[in-house]
């Protein structure tokens, strides 16, 4: 007896989210915390530690994974408002926005390997009621890795009992009810005002202000 796959929806999720914001590829997470983990350590992977550039306020995962991931982390005062980019590790957090074609509105004047982290929090623009992230990017290698390192270091399609597992991964991958929810908010979805979140200057947190990583 044949068994469909459940993951298919997540498959075809993906597929939908490259059609309609212009990446490449497409690889969704269980977060946008989890895209933008994944990001940098595809950066540390293949350039070495960096040190980040990261706005004081900003959600405070991000620093957190970037020093998880093995960079360092500089807190600067740039003024957000929809989306900033680490240049140093090829990332966009972008979290807030969702629209049409987004990933080449934010990439055609980066020339440099980008990777666009997005959201789908329940307060987000195409919010799921789970939540859940995405990496949009157009590198065919990074895109084999991450779809990787999201499954627990598995082969998708390969049971774990026939899957040589060469590389240590991470527990971060969307399940399907999150993807079949997000195919049908995509198909009536209608971009609205973006919501800015208020931000604490993470720079008085004890955490940064004592963690090694983190440059003064």
């Amino acid at each position: 007896m044949t068994t469909s796959d459940p993951f298919e929806v997540v498959r075809v999720f993906e597929r939908e989210l490259a059609i309609y914001t212009g990446a490449k590829y497409v690889v969704t997470t269980n977060s946008c915390t989890a895209a933008l983990f994944l990001s940098f350590l595809w950066w540390a992977k293949r350039h070495g530690p960096q040190t980040v550039e990261i706005p004081a306020r900003t959600y405070v995962s991000v620093p957190m994974v970037a020093l998880q991931a093995g960079h360092r982390v500089r807190f600067t005062d740039y003024e957000w408002c929809d989306s900033y980019l680490m240049s140093e590790v090829g990332t966009a957090d972008a979290a807030p926005t969702f629209l049409e074609h987004m990933y080449w509105m934010l990439s055609r004047n980066i020339f440099m390997p980008m990777c666009i982290c997005i959201s789908f929090h329940p307060r987000k623009p195409l919010g799921l009621s789970t939540g859940g992230g995405a990496i949009l990017h157009d590198d065919a290698e990074a895109d084999e890795w991450f779809r990787r390192m999201r499954f627990d270091g598995r082969t998708a399609g390969k049971s774990v009992a026939q899957d040589m597992v060469s590389e240590v991964g991470y527990h971060l991958y969307m399940l399907p009810p999150a993807a079949a929810e997000g195919l049908q908010r995509l198909s009536v979805y209608r971009p609205g005002p973006i919501v800015q979140d208020e931000y604490p200057d993470l720079r008085k947190m004890p955490v940064f202000q004592t963690h090694p990583g983190v440059v003064r």
